[in-house]
């Protein structure tokens, strides 16, 4: 790098990669992961799973789309910082209103560009996801300074970070056309996609904050339970799985995702551990157990679910069983209730940017409620 380099991602192990400042000024700290996605970038950025996290972007050029007012996850970037190899010098597209660069200067994310984002993964495909910080501008400090601020900071196992994502309070989305059921969906840290997924299919999606009780679950009258993604190391979620327990025991309908999956996996009485480095992208491919078939999906968590591919095992609640599994590592990626109404993904189907090979699994959980009314 030359001389005039004057932004530095610092990992928690002591590795330095120096670049330039993108985004906002200053210093951040998060835990420093890497997302394989070749577009969407913006939903990436707005998606509130990646609370408290650094995200590395493995495709080379970044921005081209600039940034419009359409494609928000949510209300906000969640990312705890960014980096980048090659940000795009004008963005091209029809609908972008600003630059990324811009926007991520207004809402304070501080960012790094010009750094070897190849090199950056190969060591966290290697060494684990860890902590990290991004300096720039007068938050450079001395090497040694900047690895102890990073070192200090929380790490991501037991972080209970849901609660800083989830809706303060309830709010309804629309069926689209014919209301044909209620679902109520615990934000967990929701993206916007998921709810209007289920509208098209005529349900009328009640939001609801992640400390609802089974009575507030209730009153909104269901014909389903949702459990959504969000942040954090499930561990945290006792509140949560306790209140899945319950939606079990009545045979209430449910379906969760990615976090979702963890909670469930929790109610049948799973384990849940960090993975090494996480799945992060939109090209992961996962195996159906009773099919065989592959789906290709959009991924990102860091934790999952312990058990084996197809593994049937016996709950609370029944008969369950390991419905889908990822094809690059074996880790859980789907559970079923073999004797109850209730089912999950780790991955997401409600995926922005794509893939949309997963889509179907909405129209499953309307069969599910169609059968159980």
């Amino acid at each position: 790098m030359t001389a005039h380099t004057s932004a530095a991602l610092v990992l928690e192990d002591g590795r330095i990669f120096r670049g330039e400042p993108y985004g906002a000024v200053g210093h951040t700290l998060g835990e420093v992961v890497f997302s394989t996605g070749m577009t969407g970038y913006q939903e990436t950025l707005t998606d509130p799973s990646y609370h408290r996290q650094i995200v590395v972007q493995t495709a080379p050029q970044i921005g081209n789309t600039g940034w419009n007012d359409e494609d928000d996850e949510s209300a906000r970037i969640w990312v705890a910082g960014y980096a980048v190899r090659d940000p795009a010098r004008v963005p091209s597209n029809w609908r972008s209103r600003r630059s990324l660069d811009d926007e991520l200067q207004r809402q304070g994310i501080v960012g790094i560009s010009g750094l070897d984002t190849r090199t950056l993964t190969r060591h966290v495909r290697e060494f684990g996801a860890m902590r990290g910080g991004i300096f720039s501008g007068h938050d450079i400090r001395s090497d040694e300074e900047m690895v102890d601020k990073v070192v200090a900071s929380a790490g991501m196992v037991g972080a209970d970070l849901a609660g800083d994502v989830t809706t303060a309070e309830p709010y309804v989305v629309p069926a689209v056309g014919e209301k044909r059921f209620t679902v109520a969906a615990l934000d967990l840290g929701i993206k916007s996609n998921t709810p209007r997924m289920m509208a098209q299919r005529g349900i009328e999606v009640h939001v609801l904050p992640l400390s609802s009780s089974l009575d507030e679950v209730l009153s909104v009258n269901p014909d389903g339970v949702f459990l959504s993604n969000g942040p954090g190391d499930p561990a945290t979620t006792d509140q949560q799985v306790e209140l899945t327990r319950q939606v079990l025991d009545r045979k209430l309908p449910l379906f969760g995702i990615c976090f979702g999956n963890q909670i469930l996996g929790r109610a049948l009485g799973r384990g849940t551990y960090k993975l090494r480095y996480g799945h992060r992208g939109i090209n992961i491919p996962v195996i159906d157990a009773e099919t065989g078939k592959v789906a290709i999906t959009a991924q990102n968590h860091g934790f999952a679910v312990e058990g084996e591919p197809g593994e049937r095992f016996d709950t609370d609640f029944g008969r369950a069983m390991v419905s889908h599994h990822c094809a690059n590592d074996g880790s859980v990626e789907g559970l079923r209730l073999l004797d109850g109404p209730a089912f999950s993904v780790q991955y997401h189907p409600e995926a922005a940017a794509g893939p949309h090979d997963a889509a179907p699994l909405f129209d499953q959980f309307v069969d599910l409620m169609t059968e159980t009314r």
